[in-house]
């Protein structure tokens, strides 16, 4: 998008994004989400995500992100534990390495930089 706008980001309809199976430590967790804006060199992410209950690991990219509803434990390798849930800003680093023990089905929006 070239010009300004707005997402009603509780009822944003979100487009399934599977997980790799290897991600899966534990339960039937189903992550769906919605970029609403790109840079054009694609360097920069704006979008709304959303997973729901079980237990994944992944590696972080530099995020900002805001948890909308629901809940969550991330584990950042040799780091910190965090637990969020609505309100929380979080931010996490390139290369982080992380296990996200989802309690209840999380949405967040966030901004990405690779």
């Amino acid at each position: 998008m070239n010009h300004s706008f707005v997402v009603h980001v509780p009822h944003a309809v979100l487009e399934p994004e599977p997980l790799d199976p290897a991600q899966i430590v534990s339960g039937t967790p189903e992550v769906t989400g919605k970029v609403v804006w790109e840079s054009e060199d694609g360097r920069q992410v704006r979008g709304v995500w959303q997973i729901t209950p079980g237990v994944v690991t992944d590696t972080e990219a530099d995020e900002l992100f805001v948890v909308l509803s629901g809940s969550a434990t991330i584990e950042v390798e040799g780091g910190p534990t965090l637990t969020v849930g609505p309100g929380d800003l979080g931010v996490l680093r390139e290369g982080d390495r992380t296990t996200w023990t989802v309690h209840e089905t999380l949405r967040k929006v966030y901004a990405i930089n690779l």
